[in-house]
């Protein structure tokens, strides 16, 4: 780690680089930003931005069923709790008659409501707030190890299935017809996206994890002429917002999950106007 600040201190030789957790959530920004970029471009995609808002308050009663558990292992608990919550949905969603936000909503509710019961209970619930908007800037050493195991598993799930998740979100019945197993593949990006929110949900806020999988995607969409153009803008705008509303949250004083969601949505208005001009 000691390489990785120096170097940074050549980089960037600015006085807020002289603290630590500076560093560490700068590398996190880093580590954190084009994971949600990339992964915003199918949310979007494949409409499932209702579902990944689900996602965080299915995240909400994992941490209440981590506290429960206590010192054994509650980020474990965290993520077993979220990825079972995600293949849930995604199946029943399949086996169901009912709509798909209709399942979804009902699991979100449901999600949120079983996690305030636990987290209220003897009127503990106040030790949780800080979780609904997140703290970037107390990230760790060890933390940074975990989002990079994270990166690993991510890129790995998005080289096998991207090709099937990008014709399951352009025709879906014709994705069927070349013999690719809907729920299958659903449920397996289901699964990431849910170990994604689950590891980054204390730095990035159960309030507005969501938007991280969403604006960047969306943002992009309006000023790419192609996929590749497409996943690379959702990158760097998840890129930028990272950067910018950490440096906002040191100099402003504000909460730094907040002000990263905050740009995002800054650059998503701006490519709505630049649309019309980049489109002729």
């Amino acid at each position: 780690m000691e390489l990785i600040y120096d170097g940074m201190d050549m980089l960037l030789p600015f006085a807020w680089m002289e603290y630590t957790f500076m560093k560490h959530a700068l590398l996190a920004i880093l580590l954190m930003t084009p994971l949600f970029g990339l992964l915003s471009t199918m949310v979007v995609s494949s409409r499932m931005a209702f579902f990944s808002d689900s996602l965080g308050h299915g995240a909400f009663t994992g941490i209440a069923i981590g506290a429960i558990v206590g010192s054994i292992a509650p980020l474990t608990s965290l993520i077993l709790f979220s990825i079972v919550f995600a293949l849930l949905i995604t199946y029943i969603k399949h086996k169901t008659a009912a709509s798909a936000d209709t399942v979804i909503g009902v699991f979100s509710s449901t999600a949120i409501a079983v996690g305030l019961m636990i987290m209220s209970r003897g009127g503990g619930f106040s030790k949780f707030s800080p979780l609904l908007i997140g703290d970037i800037l107390s990230i760790t050493p060890a933390d940074l190890m975990g989002l990079c195991a994270v990166n690993a598993l991510v890129l790995i799930g998005w080289v096998l299935l991207f090709n099937q998740l990008l014709l399951l979100s352009v025709n879906a019945s014709l994705a069927r017809s070349r013999g690719i197993s809907t729920i299958t593949v659903e449920s397996l990006f289901a699964a990431l996206l849910a170990v994604v929110v689950a590891v980054s949900i204390q730095w990035v806020g159960i309030l507005i994890i969501n938007a991280l999988l969403v604006l960047p995607g969306a943002a992009a969409r309006n000023i790419a002429r192609s996929v590749k153009e497409y996943h690379l803008a959702s990158i760097m705008i998840a890129l930028v917002s990272g950067f910018v509303g950490l440096f906002s949250a040191y100099y402003l004083g504000i909460a730094a999950g907040a002000a990263i969601v905050a740009t995002a949505a800054a650059l998503f208005f701006l490519s709505l106007a630049v649309r019309p001009h980049i489109r002729m």
